[in-house]
């Protein structure tokens, strides 16, 4: 079988289907290491300063606002960093030419983060970018950009930047395709923000030719070069639903068993397009947005103004806050964290409070002043719960403050397998598949080469979820999914048949979750659920409730035509 009809297999980072043709992004110029240096190295270094300074302007002038906005903003700020001035002042002195010289300096910070991994590792694509567009100037040559091929096409490149990312919206680009990149890269952050489905992490795609027919499964991960006519059927219908949903209002099954459907949020930006989507509130509310890169934590009046107008955007909708998630890939400068050398397993989540106490206290205190003062529906869980004990601290903490409806997030396999103990301290739980995978696995999640591991679908996972929410039906506690395991419909069917009550994703992804769990009874549900947690893997799980929830429509079409 030729290669380019083999199904290829990166990260699903942003859920849907996308079918059209495949258009690569232009590479880069490469600078040429033999090239004549300038006469006058403190004129090219000189050239180089004003270059970044250009580049730094150039992409705070498209950050409109919103998440893709925040990150431009903050690429930018890399770019007037006087180090990488200095950096390619040493090579331009070794006798290098300028472009060549600044090309040498960013690419040795590159492998600097690279070799550091994690949320590091995925700043490198940032500072490429800025080395690619302040070459593009020194030489005097069009900068990179977004094909137009007047038709839409899935892009495909090496990896992308957050400033081509950002300028998707207003393209014929309906999915995204890349060699590079994890989950945690700026690529899946502003493809879910924007409903774009997108494959990251997939280096076979570099065989494919331009202009190939490809659909992209941003819930699997998978990309199919010519696919089958019915698999192109299914990404119109799933193009369909996104732009005009067959049902609305309050998600519930076929036979009306509720199953809230809410967003995710991390920016006010995120609050206020989310606030005008039809969904039921929010089901996580990331704080951290009010902390990043900040060398003193903000203030307590601060916080309240900030959440007081996430609260006020929602009304009567209920907002689901998670306390600041610090510490491993989302360092803070003010907490001053000691050095580790595994920070996913060291002093992250709940576990900063333990350094810095006042830092959690003074949070839940706006929250509860912002909750009095807009009359909000407000929940607070802590992230990164291990123990009975711990849940029951941060419950106690909290209520003194005057949090009524508290809860923990179970990211952490021992708090899933101690549910019954838990959820005697708490009001609800909301669980991180992302993480728990992570740790149930031991996969880092930012790894580019464990993402067969990090599947949703994974058995071990799925019986966590099963079991956490057998110890909730007993205590008669809501459990809700906040991973991005909730943004693909499919498996939210199979989620609601577990016993989740709700489901907490990007504004984007609610629509298709709203028409699949509409069309089937919390029976079927539980029929997927109960098939899938007996597959002997995820791949075979996965076709399980493909082909199970195929025969249910069947059915009903059948029954609808007697």
């Amino acid at each position: 079988m030729s290669a380019a009809f083999v199904t290829m297999t990166g990260y699903g980072v942003s859920p849907g289907l996308a079918c059209a043709p495949l258009v690569r992004m232009t590479p880069p110029v490469v600078t040429d290491p033999d090239e004549e240096p300038g006469a006058d190295p403190g004129h090219e270094v000189q050239r180089i300063r004003q270059a970044l300074t250009d580049v730094a302007a150039q992409l705070t002038a498209i950050a409109t606002g919103g998440t893709a906005g925040a990150i431009l903003e903050a690429v930018a700020a890399m770019a007037g960093d006087p180090a990488l001035v200095r950096a390619a002042a040493d090579h331009i002195g070794k006798g290098m030419a300028t472009a060549h010289s600044l090309s040498l300096a960013i690419d040795e910070y590159c492998a600097q983060l690279e070799e550091t991994g994690g949320y590091m590792a995925e700043r490198a694509a940032d500072l490429r970018d800025i080395r690619n567009r302040a070459v593009a100037l020194l030489l005097d040559v069009p900068l990179p950009g977004i094909p137009r091929p007047g038709h839409p096409f899935i892009l495909a490149a090496e990896d992308l930047s957050p400033a081509d990312t950002a300028q998707l919206a207003e393209g014929d680009v309906v999915g995204l395709l890349t060699e590079r990149g994890g989950p945690t890269g700026h690529t899946a952050i502003l493809a879910r923000s924007l409903g774009l489905p997108a494959v990251v992490g997939c280096p076979q795609s570099a065989t494919l030719p331009h202009g190939t027919l490809v659909l992209l499964d941003g819930w699997a991960g998978a990309v199919e070069p010519h696919p089958s006519a019915q698999r192109r059927q299914q990404a119109v219908e799933a193009a369909l639903v996104r732009t005009q949903p067959r049902a609305t209002g309050p998600g519930h099954t076929a036979d009306q068993h509720a199953v809230t459907l809410l967003s995710n949020i991390g920016t006010l930006a995120d609050a206020a397009r989310a606030a005008q989507a039809d969904n039921e509130g929010v089901g996580l509310f990331r704080t951290e947005f009010l902390f990043l890169s900040r060398r003193e934590p903000p203030t307590l009046e601060e916080q309240i103004q900030a959440y007081s107008q996430v609260f006020t955007a929602f009304e009567d909708r209920p907002v689901t806050v998670r306390t600041l998630d610090a510490g491993s890939d989302k360092p803070l400068p003010f907490l001053h964290l000691p050095r580790e050398d595994n920070p996913a397993l060291g002093i992250r989540g709940l576990r900063t409070a333990t350094l810095r106490p006042g830092i959690v206290e003074t949070q839940l205190q706006a929250l509860v002043t912002a909750q009095r003062r807009t009359g909000a529906r407000m929940r607070v869980m802590a992230p990164m719960v291990s123990t009975a004990e711990e849940a029951a601290e941060f419950a106690a903490l909290a209520r003194s403050c005057g949090v009524q409806t508290v809860g923990i997030m179970i990211e952490v396999p021992s708090a899933a397998l101690g549910a019954d103990r838990v959820l005697q301290h708490v009001d609800f739980v909301s669980i991180g598949t992302n993480d728990l995978s992570q740790y149930t696995l031991a996969a880092d999640r930012t790894s580019h080469t464990l993402g067969h591991l990090l599947d949703p679908w994974q058995h071990a996972l799925l019986t966590l979820v099963a079991g956490v929410c057998r110890a909730a039906a007993v205590l008669s506690r809501p459990v809700g999914v906040c991973g991005e395991a909730a943004a693909d419909p499919l498996l939210a069917l199979v989620l609601a048949g577990l016993g989740v009550s709700s489901l907490s994703m990007a504004a984007p992804a609610v629509a298709a979750v709203r028409d699949a769990l509409a069309q089937f009874t919390l029976v079927q549900c539980r029929s997927l659920a109960d098939a899938v947690l007996d597959a002997p893997g995820p791949a075979a799980a996965r076709d399980t409730a493909r082909q199970m929830s195929d025969a249910f429509r069947t059915t009903a079409h059948d029954r609808e035509g007697l």
